[in-house]
């Protein structure tokens, strides 16, 4: 069956559509990459005497990780900001977000069956469920692939969404300018 006119989208539009597609995905990523800096940059600056700026960093990702010490990767002698988990989901959201135009069209709004979002969840749920419950230690490396695991489902649901609100707000803009 075929569509009206009216929902057919003009082909100066799409090309519009595709470069803002492609804009707001690059400050997306940037973003995400400045996150994942922080996190490394927190060790760093902290061996290195600058420790004011590094307890900045620290503190304001206490707010979103436990931080235990034996539980976080260490870059010369510091321990990360976050945990081994944390810092699986967070780059794993990078690459999630990096690799996203490989996957997919980057204009392309429509999100993925939510199925694969949650089952992103499972490995991650697995490895903690089985520690909670004795059956299992979970180590760094199966919390940081399961956390990798996690933040690229995630990555690969942030960038439509994140187009879709640039559109929509880009959208609203030119219709109040008329």
């Amino acid at each position: 069956m075929s569509a009206s006119a009216d929902e057919y989208l003009p082909v100066a539009w799409a090309a519009k559509f595709r470069r803002q597609a492609f804009r707001v995905w690059g400050l997306t990523l940037f973003a995400v990459l400045l996150w994942v800096g922080l996190i490394l940059a927190a060790p760093i600056l902290k061996a290195n005497g600058s420790s004011a700026v590094a307890d900045i960093i620290y503190r304001a990702f206490g707010f979103l990780c436990h931080q235990i010490d034996s539980r976080s990767f260490h870059i010369d002698g510091e321990r990360l900001a976050v945990c081994t988990r944390c810092f699986g989901v967070y780059a794993g959201l990078a690459a999630g977000i990096a690799f996203y135009p490989l996957i997919r069209r980057v204009d392309d709004i429509e999100p993925l069956p939510k199925l694969w979002l949650l089952l992103s969840v499972v490995p991650a749920a697995i490895d903690w469920s089985l520690t909670i419950f004795g059956i299992w230690e979970n180590t760094a490396v199966s919390r940081t692939l399961t956390g990798a695991i996690l933040g690229i489902g995630c990555g690969i649901y942030i960038v439509p969404a994140v187009v879709e609100i640039a559109r929509n707000l880009g959208y609203r803009r030119r219709v109040s300018a008329k």
